[in-house]
């Protein structure tokens, strides 16, 4: 087993001018904090991790794993042609709310509408990504250029404060083709903040998950339920 350290300043220098332009659409602060490039870090990991690299699982450390995390590694067999992001859908209304313009002036759009037949989104806690993949996509490097990041907030009238996962959320509402949907049970997202918030009527059409959870994530701090 071989453990390699990356100097998280080191990264960032490397990732600031790739997603700097991206950064003001879905930071929570007003401007672009130079720290900020972080949160961006799986959106341009194809450009900063060596080519020998080829597939990458990155998750978030409010989880907890239910089963052997090779399965889930094994879901990049499943990605279908043209896909280069594995991810799970959010589990809260959360782009019901952030996308409310668009909603309203296109009535008939699955933008923000619940699973099965909705595009709710996708939530960053648990990421496959096939950076060859990532490498190879023309479509997915054009989406990098600021004037693309610029041309797609202006249509969605999007502003978001999640980082990457607003990123990936407002492409897959463009082009869901790039993306391997995994299933709910590899990112059991546990919170439930929308439901207090406007949400209750809608909350439980988001957040539903049939079969065995294999990975539960405690986010918005919420606890992970014991074996």
């Amino acid at each position: 087993c071989q453990v390699i350290v990356h100097d998280v300043n080191e990264l960032t220098e490397k990732l600031f001018p790739i997603v700097e332009a991206m950064q003001k659409h879905f930071s929570a602060g007003s401007g672009t904090y130079y720290s900020d490039s972080i949160f961006f870090l799986s959106v341009a990991m194809h450009r900063i991790m060596p080519k020998e690299i080829t597939r990458i699982i990155q998750v978030d450390l409010d989880l907890k794993y239910k089963t052997n995390i090779r399965d889930l590694f094994d879901e990049f067999d499943n990605f279908p042609e043209g896909a280069v992001i594995g991810i799970a859908r959010e589990m809260q209304p959360v782009y019901r709310h952030t996308f409310w313009q668009y909603r309203r002036e296109n009535p008939q759009t699955k933008v923000g509408e619940p699973p099965p037949d909705g595009l709710p989104g996708f939530n960053s806690g648990v990421l496959l990504l096939n950076l060859e993949a990532m490498r190879q996509s023309k479509l997915y490097n054009q989406l990098l250029e600021p004037t693309m990041v610029q041309k797609l907030t202006e249509k969605y009238h999007f502003k978001g404060h999640l980082g990457d996962q607003d990123f990936f959320t407002m492409v897959g509402m463009e082009h869901p083709e790039l993306f391997h949907v995994l299933d709910c049970t590899w990112n059991r997202q546990l919170c439930t903040w929308w439901r207090d918030h406007g949400y209750s009527d809608v909350f439980d059409q988001y957040f539903q998950c049939e079969g065995e959870v294999r990975i539960y994530h405690g986010n918005c701090n919420t606890p992970i339920p014991e074996d």
